[in-house]
């Protein structure tokens, strides 16, 4: 993802102030890019990297960022910079693994507005939208809704009802994806490549709705993460084939699949004798046994042979380092 100022968004991609029905630069002020930096014996160094960067929008008045969790998790220090220069030390107040959301605490003032938190059930197919980047206009772009629909993600990640945007933002992470009257209606998560008729690859923006965050924020505030047991996780990679199989493309380094010697393609067949075929009924068959810690009986097929393994299930977050407090 471009990291540096000097890149633009194509002119005639980027949104016109004079189409829209609130202040573009009022809204897009409230947009600040995020730097994080992360420990090298971490537990997500070696897949998200120990230097990350993206944007959050700030949500309340003392300067509350909300962003994608990705870039934030695990960080040791965060820098937060404004539109107009304005650079704050942020510290780490949450990130949920559900959603995908994290939030960030300027620890001095950063004067920049606050984004009003729409309804994302208004994020609607063929809704036009503007994805906000830190920097502005010029970073920022003119995009519509294409699609809501589910979407599940490798990492044992699922979204019921994501929101899908065109064109694709090509420095996603953390942006403000922004409705009819300027209100914050998601936060920019992925790219991803969607094949259309005539076998056209066409890039999407993938955000998480900001209506997940309104039940859970001030768990977050308070707790640091959502209340209640957590989902049990195995620590594996997965995809769905051609065929219809979820198949394991890897494995989070000493996690539970690790440990109960599962291979990279090995293909789960069942989840507690219940058969699964996508990547969403597999994670809700895993979650539906109870919470982290539960033994996980699978089924698995390897190089022709079938056979069952249970494995004992873990909460993700006893893998993860707890940032500074302030």
């Amino acid at each position: 993802m471009p990291s540096s100022n000097d890149w633009r968004i194509p002119p005639e991609f980027q949104p016109d102030p004079g189409d829209l029905a609130y202040d573009l630069e009022q809204a897009l002020a409230s947009v600040v890019s995020l730097r994080a930096t992360v420990p090298e014996d971490a537990y997500t160094a070696e897949a998200l990297g120990t230097e990350r960067a993206g944007q959050g929008a700030v949500i309340r008045d003392d300067g509350l960022v909300l962003t994608i969790g990705y870039l934030i998790v695990e960080a040791e220090e965060v820098w937060l910079t404004t539109n107009e220069g304005r650079a704050a030390r942020g510290h780490v107040v949450a990130y949920d693994h559900v959603t995908g959301f994290g939030l960030v605490q300027a620890l001095s003032p950063l004067g920049a507005p606050a984004l009003r938190l729409g309804d994302s059930r208004r994020a609607e197919a063929g809704e036009p939208v503007v994805v906000g980047g830190a920097g502005g206009r010029h970073h920022s772009l003119s995009a519509q809704v294409v699609a809501r629909q589910e979407f599940a993600g490798y990492w044992e990640y699922l979204l019921d009802d994501a929101i899908f945007t065109a064109p694709a933002h090509p420095n996603w992470g953390g942006t403000a994806l922004l409705g009819a009257q300027g209100e914050l209606l998601g936060i920019g998560s992925l790219q991803l490549q969607y094949r259309v008729q005539g076998g056209r690859v066409m890039p999407l923006n993938m955000s998480v709705p900001i209506d997940l965050l309104k039940p859970i924020l001030d768990d977050m505030l308070t707790l640091g993460r959502v209340s209640g047991p957590s989902r049990p996780w195995l620590g594996l990679y997965a995809t769905e084939d051609e065929r219809s199989r979820i198949v394991l493309v890897g494995l989070a380094g000493d996690g539970p699949a690790q440990k109960a010697e599962l291979r990279a393609g090995d293909t789960v067949r069942a989840v507690a004798g219940t058969p699964v075929a996508s990547l969403a009924e597999f994670y809700r068959a895993l979650w539906a046994l109870g919470s982290a810690g539960v033994d996980v009986p699978l089924t698995l097929e390897r190089e022709g042979d079938v056979f069952d393994v249970r494995i004992g299930s873990a909460d993700r977050n006893d893998y993860l380092k707890v940032g500074p407090r302030h």
